[in-house]
């Protein structure tokens, strides 16, 4: 089990390095110049080859990657106003390690940008996880042993309605009608624990997660459905009923057993994609999480900030890929001994 938790972790830090290096290519070795966008628009031609020499835009590709890694360990020093780096040095702002990039657009460095908002990220997209899983999971295994009756065809038939449904659509419905006309909710607003507590925190969450669970929820229902029923005709299951084992065990420990190995790969995929998917649900009830901040970024063509959100981004992929080839080693003795 060790070895094979190593060999994952080290595949990983390889696909860390080659995605860093992928997405550094697409952004700052694209026909687009960042130094225009980084000068501003009224910027003579002196002035954009004076901001590129003072940003590093004018080495080339792989010079700049190696300086951007060596942020990420060591820090890096950005000039606020690269025609004043020699006059006045005080205008350098220093990037304290991990270091992501410096934002001249937001006038701070990519790093706390993200410290901001992952925070409300990754609130929402947590409460989300749990609500789509145990709901997910226990209406498809309700619905699986009650396969033909009325419960089955009621909750696989809202499933496929709320599935059929945009996450921005749900968003909506949920903050006119349960927030604004019913009045059964305050209007959401993203409280931090150290300002409402925890029950403040979470009520600010409720919709927004909701609205994310909702759509995830209704596939994984489907899902856990159609695993559960195909693992009740296995040959193993007709053996421990053979034995006399109680329902409930066979349901629980072996068939259930047999059919999380698809529903972890899933979950931990779609965890990973919903911290970067978030951005519809942020927009609209308005809050300052990363989605929102992909939005501004990209708008401005904030180009330090995009390679930050988007690294990050991907490295949760990666880590959640070897989170799930982990979890089906433990699932799975299979998996490790091969």
């Amino acid at each position: 089990m060790l070895s094979y938790a190593i060999r994952r972790v080290l595949g990983g830090i390889v696909l860390l390095i080659v995605m860093s290096l992928v997405t550094f290519a697409l952004f700052f070795a694209s026909p687009i110049d960042p130094a225009d966008f980084a000068c501003g628009k009224n910027c003579s031609e002196a002035q954009k080859e004076q901001t590129a020499a003072a940003l590093g835009y004018d080495d080339n590709f792989l010079n700049q990657w190696v300086e951007f890694a060596k942020g990420i360990f060591v820090g890096r020093d950005f000039p606020d106003d690269p025609a004043l780096r020699e006059t006045a040095p005080e205008t350098i702002v220093h990037c304290d390690a991990p270091c992501l990039g410096y934002s001249r657009e937001r006038g701070a460095p990519v790093t706390d940008l993200i410290k901001n908002t992952l925070p409300v990220t990754a609130s929402i997209a947590v409460a989300a996880f749990v609500l789509w899983i145990v709901g997910g999971v226990l209406l498809g295994v309700l619905a699986a042993l009650r396969r033909g009756t009325i419960i089955d065809r009621g909750v696989v038939g809202i499933s496929l309605v709320l599935y059929a449904f945009p996450t921005f659509f749900i968003g909506l419905l949920l903050y006119k009608f349960v927030a604004i006309d019913w009045g059964l909710v305050a209007i959401p607003r993203y409280t931090t624990i150290a300002d409402g507590g925890v029950s403040g925190w979470a009520s600010s969450l409720a919709l927004p997660a909701i609205t994310l669970a909702a759509f995830f929820m209704a596939g994984y229902v489907r899902m856990t459905r159609a695993y559960v029923l195909e693992s009740l005709t296995e040959d193993y299951v007709r053996t421990a009923r053979a034995k006399g084992l109680r329902k409930r065990t066979v349901t629980y420990k072996h068939a259930l057993r047999a059919a999380l190995t698809p529903i972890v790969t899933m979950a931990g995929l779609d965890f990973a994609g919903l911290m970067g998917g978030a951005i519809i649900t942020e927009s609209v009830f308005n809050y300052p999480g990363m989605g929102k901040l992909a939005v501004q970024a990209n708008s401005d063509y904030d180009l330090p900030t995009l390679v930050g959100l988007v690294l990050l981004l991907a490295a949760f992929v990666i880590i959640a890929n070897i989170i799930v080839d982990l979890l089906y080693a433990v699932i799975d003795p299979r998996v490790r001994l091969s």
